[in-house]
């Protein structure tokens, strides 16, 4: 009997509902807690994520990172002649691994930051530049200006779209998003050995349990020391979650989607007031992301960012007018308020060794 693959299958779902945001830090038997936290037998577990991994409805399992705490990483939005816009968009794609996800997108209202079409997550590791990265990208792609938005905080981070598919606009949590700082993380090269054996991709070969014992091999280290050194990174808030990525973007083999729509809002408060704003709509249940960003006067002194993501526009419209309610009940000013869609989209592992963009650097200067 065939094994379904579709993300909407009930077993399936039942499973991506955990394995897609919950499994949070480093966890030594990862595939049997989602076992155990999805009520679905281990072995079936293990089968249908192989499945849907080789189907291409998951695109990729591999246990994050908290890499703002490893390397300096900022949106960045790019503004680049429309004749360009394609080929800058396949460069930072292809050429570019320190480029994580990559998305044109556009906005129904006309504002100065409507010509910034090209928008990128860009990570360099502590002590490079993220200008000097820009400044090359800009020649090598023909981009006319760019805009750096680095994170001064941070109130969501996940995904979870198949949980997050019959939220009702104006769900949220109890209370307010803690806003996570952002901070370096000095690693020692022991710690960059499990650190990048850790982060690699699983293969459905490797989807099994013990999950650990080949990248623990790989490492050079005996089981009980790989575990240990990657405990002690979690414990300094360098581990974020173990996942299982749907492809939301495209169309499944057999056509199903997982979202139609990527929404990028935008708000912008009074200074003095990005915490707390940050934290009221990064409560919100829809959103995958919600960051405290300064975007600058062409894009109206926007500070709060958050993206969601949907199957049909309205209904994310009428989650961002929930949101701006919310705000508005709090006596919290929304000075300005947008939304960018996006369109064409790859997403991709950002890179953080040193040493490779080290040699990046060195290629393309």
């Amino acid at each position: 009997m065939k094994v379904p693959v579709e993300h909407n299958d009930p077993i399936n779902a039942q499973i991506l509902a955990v394995s897609e945001d919950q499994i949070a830090g480093f966890c030594r038997e990862p595939f049997r807690e989602i076992a155990l936290r999805s009520g679905v037998e281990l072995s079936r577990v293990l089968e249908r994520i192989r499945a849907m991994l080789q189907a291409g409805t998951i695109r990729r399992v591999r246990q994050t990172l908290l890499a703002t705490n490893l390397a300096e990483g900022a949106l960045v939005a790019w503004k680049v002649p429309i004749e360009k816009l394609d080929s800058a968009f396949d460069f930072m794609f292809r050429e570019d691994p320190f480029s994580g996800h990559v998305v044109i997108r556009s906005t129904d209202a006309k504002i100065p930051g409507g010509a910034y079409r090209l928008w990128t997550t860009l990570k360099v590791p502590f002590g490079a530049s993220l200008t000097r990265h820009c400044d090359i990208l800009l020649r090598q792609t023909g981009a006319e200006k760019y805009r750096i938005m680095r994170a001064e905080g941070i109130f969501t981070l996940g995904v979870g779209h198949v949980r997050r598919k019959n939220t009702q606009p104006g769900d949220k949590a109890p209370n307010p998003a803690k806003m996570l700082s952002v901070a370096s993380t000095p690693l020692t090269a022991l710690e960059w050995k499990v650190l990048l054996s850790l982060k690699r991709e699983f293969t459905a070969e490797e989807i099994q349990e013990p999950a650990w014992e080949g990248r623990a091999s790989e490492a050079g280290l005996g089981l009980e020391e790989f575990f240990r050194v990657a405990e002690s990174l979690m414990e300094r808030k360098v581990i974020g979650r173990f996942s299982t990525f749907l492809e939301h973007v495209k169309p499944s083999l057999q056509g199903q989607r997982v979202t139609r729509f990527n929404a990028l809002f935008h708000w912008a408060v009074p200074p003095g007031c990005e915490i707390r704003a940050g934290g009221e709509v990064g409560r919100h249940e829809i959103l995958t992301h919600c960051y405290w960003r300064e975007a600058g006067p062409e894009f109206n002194d926007v500070n709060i960012m958050a993206v969601a993501h949907g199957i049909e526009k309205e209904r994310l419209l009428a989650h961002k007018a929930a949101i701006d309610r919310h705000l508005e009940s709090l006596d919290i000013p929304i000075l300005y308020t947008n939304v960018f869609w996006g369109g064409r989209s790859e997403i991709k592992p950002s890179e953080i060794s040193p040493a490779i963009h080290a040699q990046w650097i060195e290629r393309h200067s």
